[in-house]
């Protein structure tokens, strides 16, 4: 454990003596907090399951730092090994919260990525900062970027393997878009392969894939072990794309509503903190690096999440479009739009056999009114739409009118 991490513990273990324990709140602190009338939270232990990802890292924070306790709830970090697991012990109670793959939570809601079950997004962690690796043996015949990756598979005739994070998820519909984007279909013209999260590394060392899709530091890992090159950020697939979210069942927002505003009220906190400079940023980064968290050295984080990119063959830049936690509110807000725009792709490579109602679905999960109030007890800026308008890579503007003809209007597809 490093010396920061064990201030940090001190530092929270201050903060929950202060608290007045998860039980007896402050009354003062509880009319601060619950300043939309509501009552305190019906379960004050949550275990919140998340992947080793930084990411992950509003969840982290606002447990080690005693954010939590300020909104009278005890936050458990549950380290899981795959987004498959992370699933499985959401659907079955195991934990109360995840730090999830937006498309995973539409995905099991529909029934098409497990086990059927009524689901919640109750905002949004992050914007951004995930990234497309191609192996350095890609690199060496000189695919570096989506063209030269469609030209060498023009030319150089062979099983090509492609690897995403959950069939759903973010990384697939990232993955596959890109790779469409640029003339290749990514069910037909190569091989899809689901590998967690930080198996991605070990398994291109290997050789069993070509190329992949995943959060950081995962991208920047393979630069650093000298075996992948950045061929692509995803947000230049799409600029403040959503990505990750706090996810839960629906059954539990409707048993533990309370409980459901403080974590999401606690995870704003913490998300603010992230965002609110460079010595948060920093402090952070050497916090969910520990063996507890992500497991991975300090250096593997803290340069791209200041937006400082290299892609391993000697090109650096600064990316203004980095991984962003909080962005004065614009990060969280649960658009309406954006758990839509999953379901298009959803759609578009036959995970979905028909047309869902896609606005039906994203009011049903996406709980509006919950983040709202969380956020008035932070005071976090909400939108005034809750639709919102991309542009992305290959020119298509998405936002969430017509997303019948807008899934099916790409010409490569399932």
């Amino acid at each position: 454990m490093t010396d920061l991490l064990k201030a940090k513990l001190s530092r929270r273990a201050v903060l929950q003596t202060a608290a007045v324990g998860a039980i007896g709140i402050d009354p003062a602190l509880r009319s601060m907090v619950y300043a939309a009338g509501s009552d305190a939270p019906e379960k004050t232990e949550v275990k919140i399951g998340f992947i080793p990802l930084t990411d992950c890292a509003s969840v982290v924070m606002a447990s080690v730092l005693g954010i939590d306790q300020k909104y009278g709830v005890k936050i458990i970090p549950s380290k899981e090994a795959s987004w498959a697991g992370v699933r499985d012990k959401l659907v079955n109670g195991e934990l109360d919260f995840a730090h999830v793959l937006y498309g995973l939570v539409y995905g099991v809601h529909l029934g098409i990525g497990g086990p059927k079950k009524d689901m919640a997004v109750l905002a949004t962690l992050n914007n951004n900062g995930q990234a497309i690796t191609l192996s350095k043996k890609l690199a060496e015949k000189g695919a570096i970027d989506g063209p030269s990756l469609a030209k060498l598979m023009q030319t150089d005739k062979r099983e090509y393997t492609f690897a995403q994070t959950f069939p759903t998820g973010t990384h697939a519909m990232w993955l596959y878009y890109w790779l469409a984007a640029h003339g290749i279909n990514p069910l037909q013209d190569a091989k899809a392969i689901t590998v967690p999260p930080p198996q991605m590394v070990a398994n291109m060392r290997v050789g069993n894939m070509d190329g992949y899709c995943v959060g950081e530091p995962w991208g920047h890992r393979a630069i650093i072990d000298g075996i992948g090159i950045t061929a692509q950020t995803t947000q230049d697939i799409w600029k403040d794309h959503p990505e990750k979210v706090l996810g839960t069942t629906g059954d539990f927002v409707k048993k533990y509503p309370n409980t459901a505003r403080a974590v999401t009220a606690a995870i704003l906190e913490a998300s603010k903190w992230i965002d609110s400079g460079l010595s948060n940023k920093n402090k952070m980064a050497e916090t969910i690096a520990d063996k507890s968290y992500v497991n991975t050295s300090v250096d593997a984080i803290n340069q791209r999440i200041l937006g400082r990119y290299q892609n391993g063959l000697g090109k650096t830049w600064d990316d203004p479009n980095f991984m962003k936690f909080y962005n004065d509110g614009a990060v969280n807000f649960p658009y309406l739009s954006d758990g839509m725009w999953f379901l298009t792709q959803h759609k578009r490579w036959g995970l979905l056999k028909d047309h869902p109602d896609y606005l039906a679905v994203a009011k049903q999960i996406n709980q509006i009114e919950i983040y709202k109030q969380a956020a008035a007890a932070t005071k976090t800026p909400v939108p005034k739409d809750v639709m919102r308008t991309s542009k992305l890579i290959d020119g298509t503007v998405w936002d969430g009118k017509d997303p019948k003809k807008y899934a099916d209007s790409f010409k490569i597809k399932a």
